[in-house]
């Protein structure tokens, strides 16, 4: 088992940052290709940014490249979501999640293909 907490959510003016800390217990994430994921009121859950175990591979959202960046620190167990330049747009409580795997490079896109998810924080973006 997995647990995963977030933190550093809060109220953000649009155009500053924000950094996202997601921290892990239980089992160390060095296995665990991770992705952070946003649900805004009224919509879907949508994948944000996606990490392999490694580091070496990412993948992010197009209404978020270039201004958000996903990282780890498998000695802290610990991922991060770097948000700079945020939106209003960007306003979603958002959720890590972690998906054993040990290829090293393989990230996962799908809400779906994660096994552990944490309870979420609180992003608001004001204009």
């Amino acid at each position: 088992q997995v647990q995963l907490v977030e933190s550093g959510g809060g109220l953000v003016q649009a155009g500053g940052s924000l950094r996202l800390s997601c921290a892990a217990s239980g089992r160390t994430v060095s296995s665990f290709a991770m992705g952070w994921f946003r649900q805004a009121p009224g919509k879907e859950r949508e994948l944000v940014a996606a990490i392999s175990w490694s580091g070496w591979s990412t993948h992010y959202a197009g209404s978020v490249k270039g201004r958000f960046t996903i990282s780890r620190d498998n000695a802290k167990n610990t991922v991060y979501l770097q948000m700079n330049i945020p939106k209003p747009e960007d306003t979603a409580v958002y959720y890590c999640a972690a998906k054993q795997d040990y290829s090293g490079s393989n990230y996962y896109t799908r809400a779906t293909e994660y096994d552990y998810w944490g309870q979420g924080t609180q992003v608001t973006v004001s204009s």
